[in-house]
This record gives structure tokens, C-alpha cells and sequence, in this order.
């Protein structure tokens, strides 16, 4: 199956000061979103075989693009999330076999490392629908100031025949993170 790309929505924040407190380094947070065709969309259940394939394919195009934005090798990745919103002709199972762990291995390789496991979370949604792309650290999921996460949404999707795969990557976590003592 060839990926039917249909869009790829990029966008980077950097927070600078939050509740009014200046923050000594930016938190800078990227992602990327690909609106791809669901070739299961209005279908029983089979095979998930072609979503996974592409998932691990989106891992390296979604991985580069939200690399790029945190500024590449300047800026090393210290959290990261990812997420799906499945269209109305989906299934759930569709938006999480595109997570599939197998995306993974070429969202490492792009910011080369990442021990821990990549947190996700899957909907349902029409266009516009936004979803909460969980955060942790790349390479401890119990760093507790990197645990946050990022509204992510793409205007007018998804249809009900398409998913939209989202990687989230961060320098920093929480602004202004502190742990009780």
C-alpha cells in the first residue's frame, strides 16, 4: 500500500513565561500532523497490516518535520508523545495501529535515542476535532517535569475517511515544573 498523504500541518510554540513568571530557558514544543486516507475506512475488521505500515513510515516523516522545528541536533528532543484522531469511517484500532510500536524505531532514529516507550493516545473525531498528545521523557518515562502534554488539532479533519497521526517533541517539560518535597 502507498501512503495517501493528504496534508502535513506543522507548528512549534515557544513558551517564555507562564502566569507571569519569566522562564530562564524557552520550552519549545513542535509537532507534526499527517491527514492520511484510512484505506480501511467503512470496512469490517481485517488486516491492520497496512496502517502499521504506514505508521512506521509516518514515524520518519513526522519525525523529521517536528525535529526540524525544535532546531534539529541544537535543540535534543527531551520529551515526546504521540497520538491519532481516527475520521467517523474508522475504527479506533485503526488510529492505534498506526501508533504501533513499529512507528518507534524511525522517530529514534531521527532524534537519535529514546529508551523510554513513546506515551499515546487514540479518538474518534470529526473535522476539527483536537486530541491531548501525552508527554514524557524520551529516555525516563518517570522524569516528572517533563510529563505534560499538547492540544493538537488540524482544521477540517479528519473526514470520516481519514486518521491524523501526530508527533509530538519537546525541549523542556512543564514550564516552571516543581515536584512537592
Amino acid at each position: 500500500m502507498t501512503l495517501d498523504l493528504r496534508r502535513l500541518v506543522t507548528q512549534a510554540d515557544d513558551v517564555r513565561a507562564e502566569g507571569g513568571a519569566r522562564l530562564a530557558r524557552p520550552v519549545r514544543r513542535a509537532w507534526a500532523a499527517a491527514v492520511i486516507g484510512n484505506p480501511l475506512a467503512a470496512t469490517p475488521m481485517g488486516a491492520l497490516d497496512p496502517l502499521v505500515a504506514a505508521g512506521q513510515e509516518l514515524g520518519d516523516i513526522l519525525g523529521r518535520a517536528a525535529w526540524d522545528l525544535l532546531g534539529g541536533a541544537r535543540q535534543p528532543a527531551l520529551a515526546y508523545g504521540k497520538a491519532a484522531i481516527v475520521g467517523a469511517g474508522g475504527r479506533i484500532e485503526h488510529g492505534a495501529a498506526v501508533l504501533h510500536p513499529r512507528m518507534g524505531r524511525p522517530l529514534r532514529a531521527v532524534i537519535g535515542g529514546g529508551k523510554a516507550i513513546i506515551p499515546s493516545t487514540v479518538k474518534a473525531g470529526g473535522g476539527g476535532s483536537v486530541i491531548d498528545v501525552p508527554l514524557h521523557g524520551v529516555d525516563d518515562e518517570w522524569d516528572f517535569a517533563l510529563l505534560d502534554a499538547v492540544t493538537v488539532g488540524v482544521p477540517g479533519a479528519p473526514a470520516p475517511d481519514e486518521i491524523v497521526a501526530i508527533v509530538v517533541l519537546a525541549v523542556g517539560g512543564r514550564p516552571l515544573a516543581r515536584l512537592p518535597a
